[in-house]
């Protein structure tokens, strides 16, 4: 339900992430088929092994496949690993994942493919680089230089070509990211301008985007809540999933 929901309905992905990592931690029911981790990342392989497929596919299969991917970002960045020694990691499947998904994205260089590729690249670029300059490897090199050779051979559109090279100019600026001048300074949204960089992105009824740096915005998320049911009664099989006293 929650990988349904989080690939399905706007705006659920990060909220969806975030409930996977709680109760990732806090679940403790035996399994023969394995532990609510193990579980939550078996439904993602199932969707990540027709990757190929899905970014030739239509229209509605290109879409599914895109919420897909900026969930598995989204559980990139929020899924907690906690090793033997009591340190926190990100799941490191995660990442090979991610790696593999931007080079199936830009091997079929069709506008949706891209901006997908786009808002992964805005969303995780920082963390990922991170994580392969510690390994010493030079793989975000690789996906900048293959975006500059879709800027220059890929009939893509124009608004598309002009996204692409944000991300290069953002990359270029360290991805907007503030290196702090005094260890003692406390990140506040009035010092640090990568304060807001992993809140979730919302969209008001007129498609325009904004996130909790928005002057506005908890009158745009009131609106936001007040517009969209985002729990719908749902039903599996004709039968409804929840029943009186639930």
């Amino acid at each position: 339900l929650l990988f349904r929901k989080a690939t399905s309905v706007p705006n659920f992905s990060y909220m969806g992430a975030r409930l996977c990592n709680y109760l990732s931690h806090h679940l403790n029911i035996s399994s023969q088929t394995g532990s609510f981790r193990q579980l939550l990342l078996q439904r993602c392989q199932t969707e990540y092994e027709n990757r190929d497929e899905a970014t030739k596919g239509d229209e509605t299969t290109r879409k599914q496949f895109h919420a897909f991917v900026l969930f598995l970002a989204e559980l990139y960045l929020n899924l907690e690993i906690k090793g033997t020694k009591g340190q926190v990691t990100r799941a490191e499947i995660l990442q090979e994942g991610l790696w593999e998904l931007l080079n199936v994205l830009f091997s079929n260089p069709v506008d949706n493919n891209l901006m997908c590729a786009v808002k992964l690249l805005k969303l995780t670029g920082s963390v990922l680089e991170d994580a392969w300059k510690e390994k010493g490897k030079n793989d975000m090199e690789e996906i900048i230089q293959r975006i500059e050779n879709v800027v220059l051979d890929a009939n893509c559109g124009r608004d598309v070509k002009h996204m692409l090279l944000k991300v290069v100019e953002l990359r270029s600026s360290n991805w907007g990211r503030v290196h702090e001048t005094s260890p003692r300074a406390k990140a506040t949204p009035e010092n640090d301008p990568n304060y807001f960089m992993n809140e979730p992105t919302f969209y008001t009824s007129d498609g325009i985007p904004f996130t909790a740096a928005d002057p506005d915005y908890q009158e745009k998320y009131q609106e936001l809540l007040e517009r969209e049911d985002l729990f719908p009664d749902n039903e599996e099989n004709g039968v409804a999933l929840s029943g009186p006293g639930d």
